[in-house]
């Protein structure tokens, strides 16, 4: 489907060049001389860069469908990672190549959405924050008592996530999947 460039918005889904692209961040800019423009900042998800560019305001651009689809996480089966369709039962498997950092996060039972553009896999949503539980931790020291002093914590799924004095082995506690770090305690 084209549209015009000034009904783009953030988080479009876009094809240019035979890419597939997100719009990240977007900026209509009318200088006091010239013609209008569109400057964007564009993540190629098939490839996972980001590039900025300016842009003519009276082009045409394809918004491109993308299909997401609720599965969970079953197991790993050596490099790859088998999900199942919650309404099909089908099962698909992943590499680990297109799940990325989210390995780190991916749990036994856990509700994620499979991005697809036209039966092709472009990769995996994964909720913003995920209880798990801390399978290993030093325990805390007594009198050792620093602002924010922090420790390493061993997670179920293997990741290592810096954690406060207090946390204990055994615990389940909240991370966030953006960025790695501990959110609170369960």
């Amino acid at each position: 489907m084209n549209i015009n460039i000034n009904d783009i918005k953030n988080g479009m889904t876009i094809i240019m060049d035979n890419n597939l692209y997100q719009i990240v961040e977007f900026q209509h800019v009318k200088p006091g001389k010239g013609a209008a423009f569109v400057r964007m900042k564009l993540k190629n998800l098939r490839t996972g860069s980001i590039t900025e560019d300016t842009y003519n305001t009276n082009i045409k651009i394809t918004k491109a469908h993308i299909d997401r689809q609720p599965m969970q996480y079953l197991y790993a089966a050596g490099e790859n990672y088998v999900f199942m369709n919650n309404e099909t039962y089908e099962q698909v498997e992943l590499s680990t190549k297109t799940l990325g950092d989210n390995v780190n996060f991916i749990k036994e039972g856990l509700d994620i959405t499979v991005d697809y553009f036209e039966g092709e896999v472009l990769g995996i949503t994964i909720p913003e924050k995920v209880e798990y539980e801390v399978i290993e931790t030093e325990p805390a020291v007594k009198g050792n008592t620093t602002n924010n002093a922090q420790k390493d914590a061993k997670i179920e799924t293997g990741y290592i996530v810096k954690v406060p004095l207090f946390i204990n082995e055994g615990e389940r506690i909240v991370v966030s999947t953006k960025d790695g770090k501990y959110s609170s305690r369960a």
